[in-house]
């Protein structure tokens, strides 16, 4: 990854949240070098990331954790520019990307927000198919501009301007092995589970049976995930179950209240 000298800084702030994210942390901002301010919002790790981040010259910020949305708001917030770059801790910046971001700052950006393609990696093999490229998100904004969605999970950025693309990949490594996989998108689908609970959805027996059929079927078959071999097959059969489990546990919360 490209890393700038002082001069070439630009007036923009790398915004990441945090929890237990020591293995990550440092290629994060790394890749992030070229911003004036890195910050980092942390919601009460004990695994030495906080120590990390501030050998990286990151300001780090204490912050309970009020669900991803918000947090990431909080973290925007914080920020000492009003332009923020906004990165997951499992996320880095290609050099390609790195490059584009700083040809947009040349002299200044034309748009208030920008979107870029994200690569995920699923246990460790980059995807180009089967949603998981170009997964697209918005990362790069004038927070006058835009702001975080207050969703608990599967947050978005909101721009009241228009959205310009950004050449080059954003990385993203999902879950680097089998457990770690397991365990992150159960717990992502307890989350979704438990905003549709609040939101008074319910599920039902077809909701179950029919969801998980139809994600497999889309991501398999029409968005080509089988040209990404096993890992594309993996990722079409995580991403079937777990929405399968996310209907479980959505009809769990919904017995809970019966009884």
């Amino acid at each position: 990854m490209n890393k700038l000298p002082l001069s070439n800084k630009l007036p923009l702030s790398g915004v990441v949240i945090t929890l237990n994210e020591a293995r990550n942390i440092e290629r994060c901002l790394a890749s992030l070098s070229m911003c004036d301010e890195l910050l980092v919002v942390d919601s009460g790790s004990t695994d030495g990331t906080v120590e990390l981040a501030r050998s990286h010259g990151a300001r780090v910020v204490h912050h309970d954790w009020p669900g991803f949305g918000k947090q990431k708001q909080f973290a925007v917030q914080e920020a000492t520019h009003d332009w923020v770059l906004c990165l997951d801790a499992d996320e880095w910046l290609s050099d390609g990307l790195q490059g584009a971001i700083m040809e947009r700052f040349t002299p200044s950006p034309r748009s208030g927000a920008y979107r870029c393609a994200r690569r995920n990696l699923f246990l460790g093999r980059p995807l180009s198919f089967g949603g998981g490229y170009p997964d697209a998100k918005v990362r790069l904004f004038d927070r006058r501009q835009a702001r975080w969605s207050d969703d608990h999970v599967h947050e978005k950025v909101i721009a009241d301007c228009a959205v310009d693309e950004l050449p080059g990949d954003l990385m993203h490594d999902t879950a680097p092995s089998l457990d770690e996989a397991v365990a992150k998108w159960a717990s992502y689908a307890s989350m979704q589970a438990q905003a549709m609970h609040d939101r008074g959805q319910r599920a039902s027996p077809g909701k179950m049976l029919l969801s998980p059929v139809s994600r497999f079927i889309k991501q398999w078959i029409f968005q080509q995930g089988f040209r990404d071999g096993v890992a594309g097959l993996a990722l079409a059969g995580f991403s079937s179950f777990f929405c399968f489990y996310k209907y479980l546990a959505l009809w769990r919360l919904s017995a809970e209240g019966s009884d």
